[in-house]
């Protein structure tokens, strides 16, 4: 036997490893499995250039529980380690013997960059719920002596040999009494589903009970007629990971359902497939495999509950990928695995460094180029897919200029007709009609086609196209392609009097003077709420509606922009609602309204006039409603 101390700087390491170094305590299980997968991938690694003859035929790691012992024991049968390799890896804490293997041999062979630890602590996390640690390996080497090595937590460890029938290595913890729930079988399984899922090494967590047939013969040897197989139970390993997902595999090698398959892998609660996927696969200038899943978006932010999964060689790391991923790439679904992520000592989170942001550009890139490349192959299919896209896509228009350079060519337009134009398309179709008088292109636009269907029909008598913006963004987009267009500008088409909002050389006569004007207006303003409205007259066509009510595009703009937090659209958000009402001065009904003597019926026609219009715009509620709804039954009557 061999007594000696941990090579460390301070006696006071245990207590920093264990409250500090670590975000959180189950961590350990994911590092100790990692640790036990590395053993293995350098066995199978030695053994390819012939620098061990060890079998390498059932590579695998186990997990075991025993409750009445309180352990849990992480085995492999990998490398294994001498008494020596024990002393240099084990007891100098930070010497990382994964770091010291892959600068052995990495121009022997591409595999022994697949070893996961970097650090040299990983295996000191076990101390975060184990109040000690054994260790019992056999190395791979001919002629090597198993090794037991011990330590309860402080610096001192005890070493002797011992016996072993095969090589590899045992870590048994003996859980702390604040630790118990890792003794619990449903725990650890939790665990290893979380963090060791897609590990290159199978994961065995006990034994499951499977059901195979077998035959059933009589005393000649004959098969009995009716019960030629029987069910019988047989209990086989319980592997709980997938050593080879799809995203290690080459994208010709996987089927539009492979792919499907491995979505529901991730996302077992996820009952909708995805509409496509992106393969990711980079080894210049930086590592990076990965499959990103564009879900059904609709037309809202929908909370992500199933979010990109960030993998370090296929270990699970976090699914907290903001400082990998823009923004707007957040709404997609999949895995990235890149050894080149820099992550600090514990891996619970990134750190800042230039590949991060090459990393963050490169996928950008590529899903932007998926996107355009759908479009082109198949703009049928691409159109179909759009109302589930778009929010996607305008939210990364909006914050990745990179991405809307790329992105203008293939981001849709959809007309009330349910036509699709992309930018550069729609701009030559309504240039022709839709310019002003001041040389401006105007795009209309609704944003519900029930609600504004009577101004949608004046346009679209006109000849004029109309566009339907519905996403929750779409504020903050019509703003940014206003920034982008030039001589462009975007009104919704109930913001005024269409011939207002598209203003020609020549303005249509009035049939009311200005003094008859003057006279009404009194009378109309003295029926609205003079905060809430502004009464205008305009000479419109006497097929367009005697009175209109529509609100100034800028103010509701910067109202919709501040209820989806617009930066300093605040102050609008607080105002209150301000609209135009429209005296269409060429209607008849409206001369009827001025020449009628009876000051009592002039006012109620001039108020059955005023909720007609506030009626269209779906102002009239409560009790102006049901009076409304009274008088109309009287006039008919």
């Amino acid at each position: 036997m061999s007594e000696g101390k941990i090579n460390v700087q301070t006696e006071n390491i245990f207590p920093i490893i264990k409250k500090f170094l670590y975000s959180d305590h189950e961590i350990f299980l994911r590092e100790l499995v990692s640790n036990a997968v590395d053993a293995a991938q350098k066995l199978k690694t030695l053994a390819s250039i012939g620098e061990s003859t060890a079998s390498t035929d059932k590579l695998q790691v186990e997990v075991v529980i025993n409750k009445e012992a309180k352990t849990l024991t992480i085995k492999d049968n990998g490398i294994g380690m001498t008494g020596e390799e024990i002393e240099k890896y084990i007891t100098q804490i930070a010497f990382s013997g994964a770091e010291e293997f892959v600068n052995k041999y990495k121009d022997k062979t591409p595999e022994a960059n697949a070893i996961i630890g970097h650090f040299g602590l990983g295996f000191y996390s076990s101390f975060m719920v184990a109040k000690s640690v054994e260790i019992v390996s056999l190395s791979h080497k001919e002629g090597s002596v198993a090794v037991h090595w011990e330590c309860d937590g402080s610096p001192d460890y005890k070493m002797e040999d011992t016996t072993k029938a095969t090589n590899g290595t045992d870590i048994i913890l003996h859980i702390a009494e604040d630790s118990e729930e890792f003794l619990e079988e449903y725990r650890i399984g939790e665990l290893l589903k979380k963090y060791c899922k897609f590990l290159p090494i199978e994961i065995k967590f006990g034994t499951k009970k499977e059901y195979v047939n077998e035959d059933i013969s009589d005393e000649e040897g004959e098969e009995i007629d009716g019960k030629e197989k029987e069910n019988k139970q047989i209990e086989v390993d319980n592997i709980i990971n997938n050593p080879t997902p799809a995203w290690t595999k080459k994208p010709a090698d996987l089927t539009d359902e492979d792919y499907k398959k491995f979505y529901r892998e991730l996302y077992p609660m996820n009952f909708e497939d995805p509409l496509f996927h992106i393969h990711l696969n980079v080894d210049y200038p930086f590592n990076l495999t990965g499959i990103l899943y564009f879900p059904k978006l609709k037309r809202s932010f929908e909370l992500q509950k199933d979010k990109i999964q960030l993998y370090c060689n296929q270990v699970f790391v976090t699914d907290s990928v903001e400082n990998i991923v823009p923004d707007f790439l957040a709404l997609l679904q999949g895995v990235i695995d890149s050894p080149d992520i820099p992550l600090n000592v514990s891996r619970s989170y990134l750190q800042s460094d230039g590949n991060v942001k090459k990393i963050s550009a490169h996928i950008t890139k590529k899903v932007a180029d998926k996107l355009e490349e759908i479009f082109k192959n198949d703009r049928k299919d691409f159109e179909a897919k759009w109302e589930d896209i778009k929010v996607f896509v305008q939210y990364g228009m909006l914050s990745e200029d990179k991405f809307y350079d790329k992105a203008k060519k293939f981001a849709l337009l959809k007309n009330t007709a349910g036509e699709y134009s992309t930018l550069e398309e729609y701009a030559e179709k309504v240039k022709p009609t839709q310019t002003d008088k001041d040389k401006k292109v105007v795009y209309l636009y609704t944003t519900n086609v029930d609600e504004q269907h009577s101004f949608i029909e004046t346009a679209t008598e006109r000849g004029y196209d109309v566009i339907v913006f519905d996403s929750p963004i779409d504020s903050h987009y019509i703003n940014h392609l206003e920034q982008k267009l030039e001589n462009t500008s975007f009104i919704r088409v109930d913001a005024d009097t269409i011939d207002k909002i598209i203003k020609k050389e020549d303005a249509m006569p009035s049939k009311l003077s200005e003094k008859e004007q003057d006279t009404l207006k009194p009378i109309v303003e003295g029926i609205v709420t003079k905060d809430k409205f502004s009464v205008v007259f305009e000479s419109l066509s006497e097929k367009d509606a005697p009175m209109i009510i529509t609100k100034p595009e800028f103010m509701r703009r910067m109202k919709d922009m501040s209820a989806m937090g617009g930066g300093g659209m605040q102050f609008y958000g607080s105002m209150p609602d301000m609209h135009n009402l429209v005296v269409n001065s060429n209607h008849p009904l409206i001369s009827k309204i001025l020449n009628e003597v009876d000051a009592d019926k002039q006012k109620q026609l001039t108020k059955q006039t005023i909720d007609l219009a506030m009626l269209s715009q779906g102002l009239l509620k409560g009790e102006e409603l049901t009076k409304f709804i009274k008088r109309s039954v009287e006039l008919i009557d």
